[in-house]
């Protein structure tokens, strides 16, 4: 049996590298112009969200993970009559309350480096598939890449949110704020239980049966650490902005 107390340090400073990245450790303070063109790049790689989950899906073929998989991309569309607005316009929503414009919306482009992060995530899920533990891959992938890191990422932006989502004391956000909750890391690896609810520990609960019949934790521990280099080459990108930064 693995030990799931040092696979948990692993990935908790894992996580708090990614906290600690200059550009989301700073966002508060980020020029309002740099602050937007962050939030529009970053919602290109949430459209890839689903296409992403999708591949995954495709290469599994554990089916308790399957069903996991399938249950989270549905939740990103919550109504099959087309009377409730999906995620991905939730997060619309957000972005014009955050003062980001139609017209910006609309004339916006991911830039190279979002792209091409965009590009080595599928490449990444498609690798995955071809290993001889390719399911224990794809949910590593789909839990740290797709939830506990976008968790933490959304947290760390909700510091500059917060006080233009809030009105009246009332918490406005439809998409940020909800997502950092329900994507979060709320258990350990080691103290999982059925009764775990956000995303990732759902996940993490498949993730630790499938480590179980593993005799080494190294594909889980290479995957999160790629996983990680996706994220923050994503936010490498606007280091820049951060000379603009107001001391």
């Amino acid at each position: 049996m693995h030990d799931l107390h040092a696979l948990d340090a692993f990935e908790d400073a894992l996580i708090e590298r990614f906290r600690d990245h200059p550009v989301l450790a700073n966002v508060a303070a980020l020029p309002d112009e740099d602050f937007a063109a962050l939030l529009l790049q970053r919602r290109f790689v949430s459209l890839a969200f689903t296409p992403s989950y999708d591949l995954a899906i495709d290469l599994l073929r554990d089916e308790a993970g399957l069903r996991i998989a399938r249950v989270i991309l549905r939740e990103e569309y919550p109504d099959g009559h087309g009377h409730t607005p999906s995620h991905r316009e939730d997060m619309t929503e957000d972005l014009r309350r955050l003062g980001i414009s139609r017209p910006a919306l609309v004339a916006s482009r991911p830039t190279a480096r979002t792209r091409q992060v965009i590009q080595d995530t599928l490449e990444l899920i498609a690798d995955a598939g071809g290993h001889p533990d390719a399911d224990l891959r794809l949910l590593t992938i789909l839990r740290f890449w797709g939830e506990v890191l976008v968790s933490v990422e959304y947290g760390r932006l909700w510091e500059r949110m917060a006080p233009l989502l809030t009105e009246d004391g009332k918490n406005r956000s439809r998409f940020y704020y909800p997502h950092h909750v329900h994507d979060a890391k709320t258990h350990s690896l080691a103290t999982l239980s059925l009764l775990s609810g956000s995303h990732s520990d759902r996940l993490a609960t498949r993730v630790t049966e499938l480590l179980a019949h593993e005799e080494s934790t190294a594909g889980f521990r290479e995957l999160e650490e790629r996983a990680l280099l996706l994220k923050t080459a994503f936010y490498d990108q606007f280091l820049p902005a951060l000379d603009r930064v107001t001391v």
